[in-house]
């Protein structure tokens, strides 16, 4: 159960209210059944809902005294006896949309710290909490009901939409972000490209005249830079998600729905369209572009262009199976001959 000091919930829900949340059927079960909240398949009691989206997990499945289980279809037959059902094409987003609805992310009063430095010039919305230690600059537009949490730094003619989360201490120059978009604590948006002319005398710097372009319900984790463009924008398209501790580089283009994981790279000028899942640790060079609904396993280089809907692993990236065929005719080389 979620630690009530930190998560706040909602009043409990009927199995058919919560059927109804998320369009599935109630396979087993009575609708009126009550369900307080939600929790583990292991450690779920008769008051909770649980999910199964994974067969690994069908033991667990088969043993759990939760009051009701989310399951799809094909794992129906393993529900233990008296265990309600609510059947769903996919479980784990109707575990999802049933969590957010006992635990939902409500935003704070409307506030503004009198610690927070707002300058004359700047414009904040209606509906807004501006916490002690923001500084927002020249020339900024603020969107309503957005929430700017402790330390963080809008730099001058930043424009951000409405709805909109800036984690505490993160600092964002030259851009314009959409709607309902979440950067997370320690997000640095807009700062210069690592954009320089070698001279053994002494690198030049090249002036990063860009902005960054963030669209609306993007989420970037704690700890992400985002350089702004060298002359074109560093563009992010909508609903597209990034965590913690990534890099994009000046003049990147992401479309709209990607995924990118922890620790990934990618270089300047690269573009990402849309759909693209890039796993942690990925390196993606600059000035190539990867194809709409592709897929890259985790600590891969991608040193060239990708085709829409590859999947792709190793270093250099390859496409799966042939990158699996290689490792395999590698191991047996290398064995010891008895």
């Amino acid at each position: 159960m979620a630690d009530p000091k930190f998560h706040k919930i909602s009043l409990p829900k009927t199995l058919k209210e919560l059927a109804d949340i998320v369009d599935a059927e109630i396979h087993t079960g009575d609708s009126d059944t009550v369900i307080e909240d939600v929790q583990a398949l292991d450690k779920a009691t008769d008051k909770q809902i649980s999910f199964l989206d994974n067969i690994k997990y069908k033991d667990d499945f088969k043993t759990t005294k939760a009051g009701a289980v989310i399951v799809s279809p094909k794992m129906v037959e393993f529900a233990p006896k008296g265990c309600a059902l609510l059947v769903s094409k996919n479980p784990y987003k109707a575990y999802a949309l049933i969590a957010q609805s006992f635990y939902p992310a409500n935003a704070p009063a409307e506030n503004i710290s009198a610690q927070a430095i707002i300058s004359d010039t700047a414009t904040v919305g209606s509906g807004c909490h501006i916490e002690a230690g923001v500084v927002i600059a020249d020339g900024v537009t603020i969107g309503n009901n957005c929430w700017i949490e402790a330390n963080a730094v809008i730099q001058e003619n930043v424009e951000i939409g409405d709805n909109s989360r800036i984690g505490a201490n993160a600092s964002v120059s030259h851009a314009k972000i959409g709607n309902g978009t979440r950067l997370y604590p320690g997000v640095r948006v807009g700062q210069d490209g690592f954009g320089f002319a070698i001279d053994p005398a002494g690198h030049v710097k090249v002036p990063q005249l860009g902005r960054v372009i963030i669209g609306d319900h993007v989420e970037i984790g704690a700890n992400s830079c985002v350089d702004r463009g060298a002359g074109p924008d560093t563009i992010i398209g909508n609903g597209t998600w990034i965590d913690n501790a990534v890099q994009i580089g000046h003049n990147v283009k992401i479309g709209k729905g990607c995924v990118i994981v922890a620790q990934a790279g990618v270089a300047g000028s690269a573009t990402i369209e849309d759909y693209v899942v890039i796993a942690a640790q990925v390196g993606v060079a600059g000035h190539l572009t990867v194809g709409m609904g592709s897929q890259i396993a985790g600590q891969s280089g991608v040193m060239q262009s990708l085709p829409p809907g590859s999947k792709v692993m190793g270093y250099p990236a390859l496409p799966i199976k042939q990158f699996l065929r290689q490792a395999v005719v590698l191991k047996n080389l290398t064995k010891s001959k008895k």
